[in-house]
């Protein structure tokens, strides 16, 4: 399994073979030094940890787990059942090739607090007399009837909106740049510019 970690620098567009624009997100992907192999006799299950980008400062447990190998700003483990890297090997670009499907892991944008309208799509009350302050407000949202006033759980809501885990599966790789180690993508990637984002393929 083909794994490495990688910033999102932003997007631009590309036109295809038949004239089409194509939406492309360019990734700066490495390169990755494995800094820990784990196994299924001595842990339990298999399982490498690569580690990207440079951190100013180090703790001491930090420094004595990656004992010298550089400071690391971001450590990710990907499951892999029977590892064939070893410590301190180096994973870039190169292992990737034009026309490939990739999967992407990135945490989206955080929205903050956001109201119904903006969260769920909701329509909204009409903009008509009689509905005062209530154009974005989200209805009723209980049943006397069925449960006696209590809220579901899963009921759709105001709230917390964005900040989470999004995957995004079978992206297909346009370029692959080894000199400057960046990965150009069909389609967009979740994640502000500079995000952190896992790239996995077969």
């Amino acid at each position: 399994m083909k794994i490495l970690l990688g910033k999102k620098m932003g997007m631009t567009q590309q036109f295809g073979p038949d004239g089409s624009i194509l939406p492309v997100t360019i990734i700066a992907a490495g390169p990755c030094v494995v800094t820990q192999v784990k196994t299924k006799a001595a842990d339990g299950y298999g399982a490498i940890q690569i580690g990207y980008g440079n951190k100013r400062r180090l703790t001491k447990a930090e420094a004595g787990h990656l004992k010298d190998r550089g400071s690391l700003r971001w450590l990710r483990e990907f499951r892999i059942e029977n590892p064939e890297l070893t410590v301190g090997a180096v994973v870039n670009t190169e292992q990737f090739s034009v026309g490939e499907n990739v999967m992407i892991r990135g945490t989206s944008k955080g929205k903050g607090f956001q109201g119904v309208v903006k969260r769920h799509h909701f329509r909204g009350h009409p903009h008509t007399h009689g509905h005062k302050d209530q154009e974005r407000m989200p209805g009723s949202i209980g049943s006397r009837r069925a449960r006696g006033g209590v809220i579901e759980k899963g009921k759709r809501m105001a709230g917390h909106m964005g900040d989470a885990r999004v995957s995004v599966k079978n992206l297909t790789i346009l370029q692959v740049d080894k000199e400057k180690n960046e990965l150009w993508l069909k389609g967009a990637v979740p994640g502000a510019r500079n995000s952190l984002v896992l790239i996995q393929g077969k």
